[in-house]
């Protein structure tokens, strides 16, 4: 499922009074179910408050949702209300899951590091949450 969001090309989210951008996305971040829904209040904003119409999908929701998680974010699932991810923190450094917690906004890795991406995608299709 993919949300939108109305975001300025310096970068931001437009709030719910649709005047002020947000640096990161929150909860105060106009979303919309829809592209269109999402285009048409975007076109009737005032010329000098450009915004550009971004899909949030479950690959990129980390980035908008975590911006303390870095690297090229390859895959997410959801689990147990985490967004599990698995990160390769750096070009060519070894593969590292995630573990975001949407309750708190808070990214923790586990320990493990993994040399390639079959080995991760083991880890990662079983990943279970410990209590």
């Amino acid at each position: 499922m993919s949300i939108y969001a109305l975001q300025s090309p310096a970068g931001g989210f437009l709030d719910e009074d649709l005047k002020h951008f947000n640096k990161i996305f929150d909860d105060w971040c106009v979303q919309f179910d829809n592209f269109d829904d999402a285009r048409t209040i975007a076109s009737t904003l005032d010329k000098n408050k450009y915004a550009e119409v971004v899909e949030i999908t479950p690959l990129s929701y980390p980035k908008y949702f975590f911006p303390n998680l870095q690297g090229v974010i390859h895959a997410t699932r959801e689990v147990d209300g985490y967004i599990i991810c698995i990160v390769e923190p750096f070009m060519g450094s070894y593969f590292r899951l995630a573990v975001c917690n949407l309750r708190n906004k808070t990214v923790k890795f586990t320990p493990t590091n993994y040399k390639n991406a079959m080995s991760v995608e083991g880890a990662f299709a079983n990943f279970k949450i410990k209590d």
